[in-house]
């Protein structure tokens, strides 16, 4: 039987000594207080790092800045990332209003970065 952690006899702990309970609560106290007063500078690093870039708001026609927010934010992801949308197929049915990939259901085809035109299918 290993007794590394039990040779030290019951008193020292209450003679001065830190039982590896007291130990464990204060550490995860410590730890559990800087992790709130970093948690706001924590989110604002992952909100950074979220791994895509997104559109200014303001290239947005004003119908799709009234939008929910997670509508706006995919418009913006798609004028930010066409590239990368057009090799993402849609699934929801489109292609009979002449969809060719996913940036279709935001952007037509035939939008340019100088001159952007909405497809407002996505608004729905």
């Amino acid at each position: 039987m290993d007794k590394r952690f039990d040779d030290a006899p019951a008193s020292s702990c209450a003679a001065g000594g830190m039982g590896r309970r007291i130990f464990l609560v204060r550490g995860l106290t410590l730890a559990g207080s800087f992790a709130l007063a970093g948690f706001p500078w924590i989110l604002a690093f992952a909100a950074e790092r979220r791994g895509y870039k997104l559109a200014p708001e303001s290239l947005l026609p004003p119908d799709i800045r009234r939008a929910p927010e997670g509508v706006r934010e995919a418009y913006r992801f798609a004028i930010a990332n066409r590239d990368i949308l057009r090799y993402i197929p849609c699934y929801c049915g489109c292609g009979a209003e002449g969809h060719t990939s996913n940036a279709s259901c935001y952007l037509k085809d035939q939008s340019t970065t100088d001159r952007l035109i909405f497809d407002r299918m996505s608004l729905n």
